[in-house]
């Protein structure tokens, strides 16, 4: 294949701008915001599940706190209207009267033993209460972080999204001028190559796959004409001459 010396420089140039692509890809890839916002997610999804198991205990002890006091205020009804009949003088009989005060005393005590379950579900109430509002912050302040890296993330991205925009422009202008064949062996080898589909020949040292050419290889390069599209014989890239290729 023949390409004047010109474009074959000119085919560098897309090299270049085609590096610069890659690189632009990579720094979006990598963006610190990435990591820092799954990191995040992380944190905000285990804040969270506790969170919704705090409130579900919450509601939980809130129906039992309920229950507890419906409890004390049957045993407190009860005992009032016991209390009644005995105030009334309506009970004459001595069994009678024995057993409605056994009863009194016994609902008495059993009046107290639910208002102490009813303090130790209260106590039990605050504390898990507690716990939600503590909870229920520290998701507001990773949520918080998230937005922020978030925007961070997005202001990252458009920047470069910018640099590639004009990078690519830039690109297709230099590559309209480089010989077709040229070009579409270039993308061939740059694609099989990782990237690299032309080098420069600098002190007889391939820049694709720095290794440098043996003496035979350098002559068969000097022999040639200058629009001959030479092939590294390590790597197979394309050889672009310069006046700093050494020969």
């Amino acid at each position: 294949m023949n390409a004047a010396p010109a474009d074959q420089i000119r085919l560098l140039d897309v090299q270049n701008l085609d590096v610069r692509l890659q690189q632009l890809a990579h720094r979006r890839r990598s963006l610190p915001e990435h990591a820092e916002i799954e990191s995040l997610t992380r944190d905000l999804t285990q804040l969270r599940d506790l969170l919704v198991a705090a409130q579900t205990e919450e509601s939980d002890t809130i129906r039992e706190q309920t229950k507890a006091e419906q409890d004390v205020d049957q045993v407190r009804q009860r005992s009032v209207r016991d209390q009644q009949r005995l105030d009334s003088g309506a009970v004459t009989s001595p069994k009678d009267l024995e057993n409605l005060q056994r009863e009194i005393a016994s609902l008495a005590k059993r009046q107290g033993d639910l208002e102490d379950i009813v303090l130790e579900v209260m106590e039990r109430i605050e504390s898990v209460q507690e716990r939600v509002a503590e909870l229920s912050e520290r998701v507001s302040s990773v949520q918080a972080k998230i937005d922020d890296a978030t925007a961070r993330r997005d202001a990252a991205t458009e920047e470069i999204d910018g640099e590639v925009a004009a990078v690519t422009k830039e690109r297709e202008v230099i590559a309209a001028s480089v010989p077709a064949d040229l070009l579409k062996l270039y993308d061939k080898l740059r694609e099989q190559q990782g990237g690299i589909g032309a080098a420069k020949l600098y002190q007889r040292t391939c820049q694709g796959c720095r290794q440098e050419l043996a003496i035979t290889d350098i002559n068969e390069i000097r022999a040639a004409a200058p629009d001959t599209v030479v092939r590294c014989e390590n790597c197979r890239r394309i050889l672009v001459r310069t006046s700093e290729s050494g020969l």
